[in-house]
């Protein structure tokens, strides 16, 4: 049987939960925000990213093409965009993972290295190793040593105790994952994250298997973290609530694939017009857009100032209003309703429809 979620108001050495109740938001249950050690304050160590002309093909497929980004050190940045638009494809080349075939990535002006140890990386799954406890899975993340020399076991002890109070997990430090919550890993993958120390951090969907609670949660602790070990994040989701509540600036990646030349029909695309459709989505960038998310972290999930910002970025992504007077201040992530909101809005269009509605192929898209 799973270990059940921490709950609010407990202490211990990771801390005590306290309620925060968010501006405009009387009568509404509390959220909880934790204050952390102390102990676990850590000098900066972030450290900037530049991206120049960086492109990447599979085949004969473009999945990054003209990405210039330039990322502050200590800022973090959420990628969104359609699936296959060459997200995660973009963190492998920030974490060494992959090289690109166009362009360069260079972390604090030197070039990334082949799996980078500048960066770590925590995945949608916890991928944790079922035989071994939540403390010796973080301490798989520990550094080695320089070539010659032995690192600190001591130190690297202390470290794991460190990390594992950090994120509430010092006294289920024993458990194997089989007997522990999926947050309870997720927390233990982003601790394993963290035990190298890394100047930047890059979490491909981190938190896309939680439920919706556990998911609210891990964004706070992350925030939590974020303070406590200041680190240069890019984050990949495809929740655009989750974009808006964490990040500095959203980056909106397009699909390369779906850029459709000026003229050309689907008849043609298996001619001439195929040939264009190539060229163009090899010259057209990657980067659709970038919004620079207003006010300080952590925000107020339910802030007005957010409301129509979310709408442009769900219209980003292909999720239209379905028609113009309705209300649309329930409106939510693209992952979380995308799939049911004509259920819930509309009704389905008739064939007539169709062919009068212009979104209807991007709300599908």
């Amino acid at each position: 049987m799973g270990v059940p979620e921490t709950e609010p108001g407990q202490g211990g050495p990771n801390g005590v939960f306290r309620p925060v109740t968010p501006h405009g938001t009387a009568g509404t249950p509390p959220t909880y925000r934790r204050d952390m050690p102390t102990s676990t304050t850590r000098a900066s160590s972030a450290l900037p990213i530049r991206l120049r002309g960086v492109g990447r093909r599979f085949g004969e497929r473009p999945v990054l093409n003209a990405l210039d980004l330039d990322v502050t050190a200590g800022e973090i940045i959420a990628i969104v965009g359609p699936s296959g638009c060459g997200k995660s494809t973009l963190l492998r080349q920030v974490g060494g993972l992959d090289q690109p075939d166009t362009g360069t990535v260079d972390i604090d002006d030197s070039p990334t290295r082949p799996t980078d140890q500048r960066c770590a990386i925590a995945f949608q799954e916890p991928r944790l190793l079922p035989w071994r406890t939540l403390r010796q899975n973080v301490e798989l993340g520990l550094p080695k040593g320089e070539r010659g020399s032995k690192p600190d076991k001591a130190a690297g002890r202390a470290r794991i105790t460190e990390l594992l109070d950090l994120v509430g997990l010092g006294s289920s430090a024993g458990l194997r994952p089989r007997q522990v919550s999926g947050g309870m890993a997720q927390r233990t993958s982003l601790a394993r994250a963290l035990a190298r120390a890394p100047k930047v951090l890059l979490l491909d969907e981190p938190f896309g298997a939680l439920d919706a609670l556990t998911r609210l949660r891990m964004h706070d602790l992350l925030l939590d973290i974020h303070r406590a070990e200041p680190t240069t994040v890019l984050l990949v989701t495809h929740d655009v609530d989750e974009a808006l509540y964490l990040a500095d600036r959203i980056v909106v990646l397009a699909d390369l694939s779906q850029q459709q030349p000026a003229g050309a029909t689907r008849a043609a695309d298996t001619t001439a017009g195929g040939a264009a459709h190539a060229d163009t989505a090899a010259k057209a960038p990657s980067i659709q857009r970038i919004v620079t998310v207003p006010g300080d972290r952590p925000r107020d999930r339910d802030d007005p100032a957010l409301a129509e910002l979310r709408l442009q970025l769900l219209a980003d992504l292909g999720v239209h209003r379905v028609h113009a007077g309705h209300s649309t201040a329930s409106t939510l992530s693209a992952t979380a309703t995308a799939g049911r909101t004509r259920t819930e809005t509309a009704p389905a269009p008739t064939p007539a429809d169709h062919r009068t509605a212009p979104d209807s192929t991007e709300t599908n898209r």
